[in-house]
């Protein structure tokens, strides 16, 4: 079962496009969302995210990450709501108004957050983490240490979960109540979760680093690697696209 961020084996166009031209179509895609402010525009910028999910059998990855951008997007628009009065007036506060401009801000936070995310995830979730990081250095001329520092982050995020995931079920099994109590109580409980983590994390980090070294790590450039990564008409006719989105976002109104 794939994880957090986990490569997940496909055919799909989105699957053998090279590594490179999705990320700099997620990227251009993100900044598009973010130039403009038109709800329709932004609606359809969305769907056609969600589509992208759905072409690539991303659609179960892609409603997790809507949740969680959902929650996070909505403390946002509260905030957007509670100190950006602008429009008609629809309730009066001690400290300003929220009218009708407020709820469209917010609103478009939500719409432009959730459809910013989904491209950018399903570059992971779609592209071998290899790959990209060889990508970037072969053909993006980003150097070796910090595609490495990168891809080895992203790496250990699925990791640490699941000995965070571990750690909690040993816990558990050992009678700590991970769900009772107040906010004191959840953060005194932390502490038998984050010292074990923190442990297992500097011996994971410190075998990584030792791995690297003996695999020639400091002799590695951008010449080194073996595979090719060459764009092909589906890669051009992408980065057109991308392109042509951007301007329509900055020119809609």
């Amino acid at each position: 079962m794939n994880g957090f961020l986990e490569y997940v084996p496909g055919d799909s166009l989105l699957h053998r496009l090279n590594p490179v031209t999705k990320i700099v179509f997620a990227v251009v895609f993100a900044i598009s969302c973010f130039c403009t402010s038109n709800l329709i525009f932004l609606a359809v910028l969305l769907a056609a995210a969600i589509g992208l999910a759905a072409s690539c059998g991303m659609l179960k990855q892609t409603a997790g990450l809507m949740k969680a951008v959902f929650a996070f997007s909505i403390i946002l628009a509260v905030l957007l709501l509670l100190t950006n009065p602008s429009g008609d007036v629809l309730v009066e506060l001690p400290w300003g108004y929220i009218g009708t401009g407020s709820i469209m801000a917010a609103v478009a936070t939500i719409l432009r957050l959730e459809a910013a995310a989904i491209p950018l995830f399903l570059t992971f979730y779609v592209t071998k983490m290899t790959d990209m990081s060889n990508a970037a250095v072969k053909v993006l001329h980003v150097p070796y240490k910090y595609a490495f520092t990168f891809a080895s982050t992203v790496h250990f995020i699925p990791v640490f979960m699941n000995d965070m995931r571990s750690i909690m079920e040993a816990q558990t099994a050992r009678g700590v109540e991970f769900d009772q109590g107040g906010i004191v109580n959840k953060v005194r409980l932390m502490v038998p979760l984050c010292v074990p983590l923190l442990v297992s994390s500097v011996r994971k980090t410190n075998s990584a680093a030792i791995a690297a070294e003996v695999r020639g790590f400091d002799l590695r450039t951008r010449e080194s690697g073996y595979k090719t990564y060459p764009f092909t008409a589906a890669d051009l006719a992408v980065i057109v696209l991308a392109v042509a989105i951007l301007v329509a976002a900055i020119i809609v109104p």
